[in-house]
């Protein structure tokens, strides 16, 4: 799940009044590359009596796809990992501006301060630039803005030198985490591919799989699941929840991991827990 931290629609507290209505017991809050969430998410859950999971998903590269990389269970104060995280922020402070620059030599200067107001720490991704886009009349939908200049490829696209998967995993688990590779059928790879991704991932120390997540088929998740078998990984359930208007994603309802999957949480502590 994801707050206005990162790239959520609700602030934290809002997120755990939608969890709490929703009657989830246990959720965890996983913002991209930010703890910054999680001591207000964690006064509100505890008020509404949600166990609140600490989390955070960072951002990697590998064999030219980026990955994400979730941490389950982080101590958001352990020094080494918001260290880490600042300087997530910092390439991705470093990737608003190269953005903005070839904006402008396209035609459209002072994008930057528009795309700025509103993001996460100031620093604005590809969403905010398409809809400063949107705004400024250049591009009718935040799609087009994508379509015509932010997708990979296109000519205000800039690729982030993210950090190894390997490097994510030594992170999460040096501040007392449980790696988890995120979504992995969205990296639209050949099965080689992801098998070779998902190898190195628990060779490097990863501990899990998100076997299910939203919008995902049945045919993506038994492979997954076959996948949690033959590396001997625990299996993850995702909603990566951004908000109200993911209409196809509800909070608290996910469909059950495959029989034979061994869970994840009991690496977090918690014993009894539905799938």
């Amino acid at each position: 799940m994801h707050s206005t931290a990162s790239d959520g629609e609700l602030a934290p507290a809002a997120l755990m009044a939608a969890v709490a209505r929703a009657g989830v017991k246990v959720a965890a809050l996983t913002d991209h590359d930010s703890v910054a969430a999680l001591a207000e998410a964690r006064a509100v859950a505890a008020e509404l009596g949600v166990q609140l999971v600490n989390g955070v998903e960072i951002s990697c590269r590998w064999d030219a796809h980026d990955i994400h990389v979730v941490g389950l269970g982080v101590d958001p104060e352990s020094s080494a990992l918001q260290a880490q995280l600042a300087a997530q922020m910092e390439r991705r402070r470093q990737r608003a501006e190269q953005m903005a620059q070839r904006l402008a030599k396209l035609g459209f200067p002072d994008l930057l301060a528009a795309a700025s107001d509103g993001a996460p720490q100031g620093i604005p991704a590809r969403p905010h630039f398409a809809r400063a886009l949107v705004a400024a009349g250049v591009c009718r939908q935040e799609k087009d803005a994508f379509a015509k200049y932010l997708a990979q490829g296109k000519p205000a696209y800039v690729k982030t030198e993210w950090p190894g998967v390997d490097e994510a995993v030594a992170w999460i688990k040096a501040s007392g985490g449980v790696a988890v590779l995120a979504h992995p059928h969205r990296y639209k790879m050949t099965r080689t591919r992801l098998d070779r991704l998902i190898r190195l991932f628990a060779e490097a120390g990863g501990q899990a799989l998100e076997v299910v997540s939203s919008n995902q088929d049945a045919a993506s998740v038994r492979q997954l699941a076959g996948f949690c078998t033959q590396y001997q990984l625990h299996a993850s359930q995702g909603s990566d929840y951004h908000g109200p208007s993911m209409r196809w994603v509800q909070v608290g309802r996910m469909p059950a991991l495959p029989a034979g999957c061994q869970p994840v949480w009991p690496l977090l502590g918690i014993q009894e827990l539905s799938s």
